[in-house]
């Protein structure tokens, strides 16, 4: 399946680019985090088995499925699922279906090896958008001044498909490698090819898990020499784009316009900033999410 991005309000075109373009993009879309901190904690700090991130509110997933399924998302929905012919806008007739998932990525206070840190952390909350020809697209919300809001819209269904791939853990992405893991006490489970690269079939512990993204991650944020050449926020020069500009796909195409990048590591799950175009999200705070996706052919 070919990677598309829609919005639900307006931005800057999303690019069309090569795969392993897109493959960046998607690095810097969810991920916000391709950095970690500098000044790593002792190993004995994740000596405990870190306790999974807290779950969304039943509140806040009902004013997330709200916001996805809002006239208006609908309406952007119809016109992403046109966006190539595929289907007329008027026949597109998208509609929600199956349950609204809380969406976990890597956790930068655990890359940094901080005492209790949870392996992740709630990113946004997403939905799965069907239309009438069969096409499937996963609508992200956030929270954004107050309200519930739709960030992003991705084609196909992973978050949806890969939290039910869960066996009562949590299941979180490793967004700069488009990995999917389940955490389940002290093991971390692969879940995807990309994970199954990363930690071995027969996945890891969480203390491995651990040192090996503080080595991937762990010079690379706020205040790191990568940060101060301006490469932070995801694969520096792969992602400011081979083909240097964005797609030009008129309404259909444009890319979900988010809010102000907000919070830490820790914090409540808010709208993030847009990457414009092919350009790589800044935010650093691991609250990205909006952007180009990977989507793997099947």
């Amino acid at each position: 399946m070919t990677e598309h991005r829609a919005p639900a309000v307006s931005g800057t075109a999303a690019g069309r680019g090569t795969p392993a373009l897109r493959a960046a993009i998607r690095a810097a879309a969810t991920g916000a985090l391709t950095a970690a901190f500098l000044g790593l904690a002792p190993q004995g700090a994740l000596a405990a088995t870190p306790a999974p991130p807290p779950a969304p509110a039943a509140s806040a997933v009902t004013a997330a499925r709200t916001a996805a399924t809002a006239p208006d998302t609908l309406a952007t929905l119809s016109r992403f699922f046109a966006r190539d012919g595929a289907v007329a806008r008027t026949k597109a007739r998208p509609r929600i279906e199956g349950r609204t998932v809380p969406v976990y990525v890597l956790s930068a206070d655990f890359v940094r090896g901080k005492a209790g840190a949870p392996v992740s952390r709630l990113e946004f909350l997403a939905s799965t958008a069907v239309s009438a020809d069969g096409q499937k697209a996963s609508v992200w919300t956030a929270e954004s001044g107050g309200s519930w809001k739709v960030v992003n819209i991705a084609t196909g269904d992973d978050e949806a498909r890969y939290s039910a791939a869960g066996d009562g853990g949590t299941v979180f992405q490793e967004p700069q490698i488009n990995a999917w893991y389940e955490q389940r006490g002290d093991r971390v489970r692969p879940l995807d090819a990309e994970a199954r690269k990363a930690v071995g079939a027969g996945g890891t512990t969480v203390a491995a898990y651990q040192k090996r993204v503080a080595k991937a991650y762990g010079d690379k944020l706020p205040g790191s020499a990568y940060d101060r050449r301006g490469a932070a926020g995801g694969y520096g020069p792969q992602a400011s784009g081979a083909d240097g500009g964005a797609a030009q796909e008129g309404t259909p195409g444009q890319p979900v316009a988010a809010g102000a990048a907000a919070g830490d590591s820790s914090g409540p799950v808010t709208a993030a900033s847009a990457v414009a175009g092919t350009a790589a999200l800044l935010a650093l705070g691991l609250s990205g999410a909006a952007a180009l996706r990977r989507r793997h052919s099947r």
